[in-house]
């Protein structure tokens, strides 16, 4: 599918997050992933500043959903809210249509069959070209796909969560859909740079995730020292490693690890260069599981698993 990368651009320079977008295509990047709930809206706003002129280079995905322009409390992707929702990302991001538009989250409220109805009206109408969903179960995914072919379900999925693998994956592979996972650095953890939540800033989110703190922290460094003995085999970072391994696990997969700086995006893009033999690829599917839910419990009760 590609090179690839997600963009939030919190907390840096603008200047600094517009070059890194621009480097990441000049190394061939050819997916950027952002969404409206990013920021909210700013991010978006960004990304379309940084595509000026290089539009045409990437397969530009962003999502919807996550927040509600009709009223509702939270998720909504009623068909009312879609249609405020698309024409706001498609003037932040500067372009006439979006590449791949996702359900950010699958909105219990509204049927799905519902939901890709109305994106199938986009479609028709040129304002995106198409459909994905995030964090769907293999039902949702079955029944979306029924009323019009879903051509990616972007998901969590690293050496840090390997829920995908427990239906979705096979469900996808059926249906010819592609698979993009997010958080493929197990929100840094896998990176071996961050030890402890005292490394973290007191408003880092990552402070309330349960595998961050108290003794699951400390159980959950195991598998980022794992990861670091491999990179030491291969002179890589564990950054790298870790991207190398999802691309291990198909031609079908895309992974966006979420990027604002340009060191940074230069070292996952050079993860596509890093070759495991089969021990090492061995040693990475068997390492133990994580302690503790890889969100906190409200992100959780929201993700789809049905």
């Amino acid at each position: 599918m590609g090179m690839s990368a997600a963009y939030t651009g919190a907390g840096i320079d603008d200047a600094e997050s517009i070059r890194t977008i621009h480097r990441a295509i000049d190394l061939g990047v050819t997916l950027i992933d952002t969404a409206e709930i990013y920021g909210p809206f700013t991010n978006e706003e960004l990304v379309g500043r940084a595509l000026e002129g290089r539009r045409d280079q990437v397969v530009l995905a962003t999502k919807f959903g996550f927040m509600s322009h009709t009223g509702r409390p939270m998720l909504d992707s009623s068909p009312a809210n879609i249609r405020i929702a698309v024409d706001g990302s498609l003037r932040r991001l500067g372009t006439d249509h979006i590449d791949l538009y996702y359900q950010h989250r699958v909105d219990p409220e509204t049927p799905i069959e519902e939901v890709v109805g109305a994106l199938v009206e986009l479609v028709s109408e040129g304002k995106i070209s198409h459909i994905g969903l995030s964090e769907a179960g293999p039902t949702t995914i079955r029944r979306a796909h029924a009323v019009h072919p879903i051509t990616a379900v972007q998901s969590e999925y690293s050496l840090w969560t390997r829920d995908p693998e427990d239906g979705v994956l096979a469900v996808l592979r059926e249906l010819g859909i592609g698979f993009v996972p997010y958080s493929p650095l197990g929100h840094g953890f896998l990176t071996g740079q961050i030890r402890s939540i005292d490394d973290l800033d007191d408003s880092d989110w990552r402070k309330t995730n349960p595998r961050f703190t108290g003794e699951n922290s400390q159980r959950n460094l195991a598998i980022a020292d794992q990861v670091q003995a491999v990179a030491n085999e291969l002179d890589a970072t564990p950054a790298r490693v870790a991207i190398a391994w999802l691309l291990t696990r198909g031609d079908d997969i895309a992974p966006i690890p979420g990027t604002k700086r340009v060191d940074r995006v230069e070292e996952n893009c050079a993860a596509d260069t890093v070759e495991l033999t089969p021990a090492q690829v061995a040693t990475l599917d068997a390492l133990i599981p994580p302690a503790g839910d890889h969100h906190n419990e409200a992100q959780m009760q929201i993700l789809d698993r049905s």
